[in-house]
């Protein structure tokens, strides 16, 4: 199993004409969403091309329960062994219906396989498995905000200062409401549907009904960036030059855009558990990825998927 077999057909088709965009001004109506009266410049700024080329993804945090990490790492650098994802089912934050569905997660990956997930799959990722999309745009508007995300054209909207319906009708990516709290922007997020790929993570850690996520997003310093970076590179691995079309730029020593998010599920989790994704802006252009099906099986062995044929020709 390998990182292309996670993320599956990872197929470029074309370069959109986007060159990186960082730092627009926002500039609302004169009336912001829900009668916030706010002045335009005092809501932070966060948009443009952010970039986590990392994978898995999440990264740790520096102190609490956190995610699931990998049991398996590499022998050189006992980094988490992108080519073998094996959840730590043994991990504190899991009941044990959720610890087993990990485990046999785990036991597949040890024997060579690979199982489905959303990205394998070209199925909507849901909340909060789409964070492990390596590039992101956040769109401010006054009602709204919209989050784009480079992989298969996933979007996400968030309302602004507008609570949930009292009667949350379950969708992929859940229901999203958002305010800002000075300098951070807080997105809520219920009513995540459940699929035949249903999982938090790659190590296919399930969620239930009462999944809940919390996203705190805000910009922060190199000084700060560079410690969760580090926790980071612990656990996943950083994509190369050409792997994917949004490069690091190990000389970026700006301001860096960090989600923490929390997630909680009394039907899954012993306890709510937090990690963060710390975004840089990247080098590369925004180019169009698009997950296809493909009559090869996902499990990338060169086998011929399950795919309907027929011995012979229906006409001549």
């Amino acid at each position: 199993m390998n990182v292309q077999r996670h993320l599956f057909s990872l197929g470029i088709l074309a370069a959109a004409a986007a060159p990186l965009a960082f730092g627009q001004e926002v500039r609302p109506t004169a009336r912001l969403a829900g009668g916030d009266t706010r002045n335009a410049a005092t809501i932070p700024d966060f948009s443009g091309i952010w970039a986590h080329p990392y994978f898995p993804g999440f990264e740790p945090p520096a102190s609490g329960p956190g995610p699931i990490v990998n049991k398996s790492r590499r022998p050189r650098d006992g980094v988490g062994n992108p080519n073998q994802f094996v959840g730590d089912y043994a991990s504190s934050i899991l009941k044990p219906q959720a610890a087993e569905v990990v485990r046999k997660h785990g036991e597949i990956s040890l024997a060579g396989g690979t199982y489905p997930t959303p990205s394998n799959q070209c199925w909507p990722s849901g909340v909060p498995y789409i964070f492990f999309q390596h590039g992101m745009q956040m769109l401010q508007r006054p009602e709204k905000i919209v989050f784009l995300y480079l992989r298969n054209h996933e979007f996400r909207q968030v309302r602004l200062n507008q609570p949930h319906p009292a009667h949350v009708t379950p969708s992929w990516y859940g229901d999203s409401v958002g305010h800002y709290e000075g300098d951070t922007l807080v997105v809520d997020t219920v009513g995540v549907k459940l699929g035949p790929f249903a999982m938090v993570d790659m190590y296919g850690t399930p969620f239930s009904p009462a999944l809940h996520v919390v996203e705190r997003y805000r910009l922060i310093d190199y000084a700060e960036a560079k410690g969760a970076t580090e926790r980071s590179s612990k656990e996943n691995i950083r994509f190369g030059p050409g792997v994917q079309s949004l490069n690091f730029d190990p000389d970026y020593r700006g301001k860096h855009l960090q989600l923490q998010f929390t997630v909680d599920d009394e039907g899954v989790f012993t306890m709510p558990w937090t990690a963060t994704i710390t975004y840089a802006v990247p080098l590369g252009f925004w180019e169009e990825h698009v997950c296809a099906e493909n009559r090869l099986g996902y499990f990338s062995t060169g086998r011929e998927a399950a795919v309907p044929t027929a011995a012979t020709p229906d006409f001549e």
